[in-house]
């Protein structure tokens, strides 16, 4: 079968690789519709890292996938051949004391798709996974959308953690696909009022598009004083979906005293910092967001709920042989991309 592989930084090459095979009774072998390209896949394409985890070249990356079941092993109940899957990409162990706990996103043997030294990523024709990852979908979800409840669980959980309520200002630094993925969790709840940054334009249009009460350019606007001149007690909770040193200072500005900062961005660089004595006098409560757990079924409930919202996330689109045009295209950040779709044929 073909895989996309990275094989140095800012190279993806499509090679002939042996197709997976079924070994346990729960595994499904599925053939890949669509996969999504996310933030950390780009920091693999750009750096060939993310902190320790380091690229050995070749390598395929990607980890949000949908697909068609097409065997299934002799144990499997879940799923059927013929359904139309979207696919958890985290494989928890399930008996480690974070597991036990019910932190499976902590979990301490934790394997993820295309993370270097875990697993190989699903930018490939045929994928095996257990079928405990895998959600079945409606005919009226197209792969393209189901892969969209990868990070869409991420906002959802999130969003829980951060006890978001319907009285709360908040703010979303950072519009890509994490930032949306925590604001439409954030507008179905009802919460007062969302604003947001970004570095592109045709994001922050979206993002008012999509709901947002205002949206301004950090390279342009002087955001804190923007959101602070409607919000002067300052806002509840600060989503960081960027990674950027630049945002978590903005953040730490916004919130009132008592405010809760909510970091979901990764960043690329290994250390970032506080003002301390500022986040002191606040009191100011920072939560770190490790993916997500068991909120799949809620972000595929909000799919069903939101298409068109969701479709109008989903920017571009491009076929499987030109995966690394896509990476590119998502790198410049061109033509406003906000999520760039990998289709197969």
């Amino acid at each position: 079968m073909k895989s996309f592989k990275l094989s140095a930084l800012h190279t993806l090459e499509s090679m002939e690789v042996p197709a997976p095979v079924i070994e346990r009774g729960t595994d499904v072998l599925v053939r890949i519709g669509a996969v999504g390209v996310c933030g950390s896949d780009l920091h693999y394409y750009t750096t060939g890292r993310i902190g320790d985890q380091v690229v050995e070249y070749p390598f395929t990356v990607g980890h949000e996938c949908a697909g068609t079941v097409i065997q299934v092993g002799s144990e499997v109940t879940r799923v059927a051949v013929g359904d139309r899957v979207a696919i958890e990409p985290s494989l928890s162990c399930g008996s480690c004391d974070q597991c036990v706990a019910g932190r499976e996103n902590t979990c301490r043997n934790n394997l993820f798709l295309g993370c270097p030294g875990q697993v190989e990523g699903a930018l490939a024709e045929l994928m095996v996974m257990p079928e405990t990852n895998l959600f079945r979908v409606g005919d009226e979800v197209d792969f393209g959308m189901a892969t969209f409840s990868e990070p869409l669980a991420i906002g959802v959980y999130t969003v829980q953690q951060s006890q978001l309520r319907q009285e709360h200002a908040i703010g979303l630094l950072g519009m890509g696909p994490i930032g949306h993925s925590v604001m439409l969790p954030a507008i179905d709840l009802g919460c007062r009022a969302i604003y947001c940054t970004e570095k592109v334009d045709a994001r922050c249009d979206k993002a008012v598009e999509a709901g947002a009460h205002w949206a301004g350019n950090v390279d342009r606007d002087d955001v804190v004083r923007e959101i602070l001149s409607r919000e002067p007690a300052g806002l509840d909770i600060v989503y960081e979906c960027c990674g950027d040193q630049r945002a978590l200072d903005q953040a730490v500005e916004l919130l009132k005293p008592g405010g809760r900062l909510m970091i979901v961005g990764i960043p690329e660089c290994d250390e970032v910092s506080f003002a301390p004595h500022v986040m002191r006098r606040k009191e100011i409560t920072i939560v770190n967001v490790r993916r997500q757990r068991g909120c799949v079924p809620a972000a595929l409930e909000l799919i069903a709920k939101y298409p068109t919202h969701v479709d109008r996330l989903l920017t571009h689109r491009f076929a499987f042989a030109d995966t690394e045009a896509a990476f590119d295209f998502v790198e410049h950040k061109r033509d406003g991309v906000i999520k760039a779709i990998v289709e197969f044929a």
